[in-house]
């Protein structure tokens, strides 16, 4: 079930304005989730930490280089007993290499003590005389600076802390950033569960030019929908998924890319560092390329300076790609077709 704020509350009001809904079936925890994440969610190593400790909150965080800790939610806790002694959004010094990834997971207890940070922000806007306060809704709470630094205030909070060697999380601020995601995906499930990766299907009769049995070559870690139709001579991979009903054509190469439902690539065309549209249709020896991920801009803004930033190419849903047509670090809005060569160009 969906559930929408009448208005924004901030990171935390909305779970606190249902929480009647919320606690309905009377469960025993509830985890709260980012949605502008990737990871491998080790959810139920999550909950049986989270039981063992016995406090109100649980934060899943992960260790990040020291010059990236700024961007993040900063958690100092005890190595022993992984209590967090404090937390800090974003803080502007360094305080640790442990971040919070964006994972809760909260026993009933937490209403109350949301309850309790919803005043006190409430009697700290007074205070200081803020005409906020009078618009404020009695709802609004930021679940970061309001509940998490409460909780680790009053030692209720605990950090499970990734395995690297197991898990993995990441941030998903821009589009160009699904394609390291899905590379970490596919990676993941070489170690975890790599029934989930496939062979290269048999192709169609009406693309087979040789061998009946002759599959495509497949460099691993890739997916490949069954319906997906691919020629014998293509190569894809690493780091690929093909989506449902997607015809790759014959000498096609492909890597490092994303390929959306019902796509159609003609003969000899490459794809590398890109993500291209449902419905979309590429050209026979076109080139549809994004930026590497090591040359690739951090996340930001799609432009700087009035030029695109190095990024993924993405191409929006049902765009046409017109034969002998290069398509380099562009960003292609639905419903375009392109007829020339682009490069560093959003494209409305």
């Amino acid at each position: 079930r969906y559930l929408r704020e009448y208005q924004s509350l901030g990171t935390g009001g909305g779970l606190y304005h249902f929480r009647d809904e919320i606690t309905r079936g009377n469960p025993d925890n509830v985890f709260v989730l980012n949605a502008d994440i990737a990871s491998s969610f080790p959810l139920a190593e999550m909950l049986s930490f989270h039981e063992k400790q016995k406090g109100v909150g649980t934060i899943l965080a992960s260790r990040v280089p020291r010059d990236e800790v700024h961007k993040y939610g900063c958690v100092v806790a005890n190595p022993d007993t992984h209590e967090v002694l404090h937390f800090v959004e974003k803080p502007e010094t360094f305080m640790s290499d442990l971040i919070s990834c964006g994972i809760y997971l909260f026993t009933k207890d937490i209403f109350p003590v949301m309850s309790a940070a919803i005043e006190k922000r409430r009697a700290d806007l007074l205070e200081s005389g803020d005409d906020a306060v009078r618009s404020a809704s009695d709802e609004k709470v930021a679940l970061e600076q309001d509940v998490l630094s409460l909780l680790a205030s009053e030692m209720k909070l605990f950090a499970y802390v990734c395995d690297p060697k197991r898990d993995f999380w990441m941030q998903i601020k821009t589009g160009s950033s699904a394609i390291p995601a899905n590379r970490k995906y596919l990676q993941h499930f070489v170690r975890a569960a790599p029934r989930r990766l496939s062979e290269a299907p048999l192709p169609s009769a009406d693309l087979l030019v040789a061998e009946p049995a002759a599959r495509a070559e497949v460099v691993q870690p890739a997916y490949i929908h069954p319906s997906a139709q691919i020629h014998p001579t293509a190569r894809l991979g690493p780091n690929v998924s093909i989506g449902p009903r997607v015809t790759i054509a014959r000498g096609v190469r492909i890597r490092d890319s994303i390929i959306l439902d019902n796509v159609d690539i003609k003969n000899d065309s490459c794809i590398l560092n890109s993500i291209v549209g449902w419905d979309s249709k590429i050209g026979c020896w076109a080139r549809v390329e994004g930026a590497a991920p090591a040359a690739a801009a951090p996340v930001g803004a799609a432009t700087a300076k009035g030029m695109k930033v190095p990024s993924a190419c993405i191409i929006g849903k049902d765009v046409v790609i017109a034969d002998e047509i290069t398509v380099r670090n562009c960003i292609v809005l639905p419903h375009k077709e392109i007829k020339s060569s682009q490069h560093n160009e959003i494209l409305m």
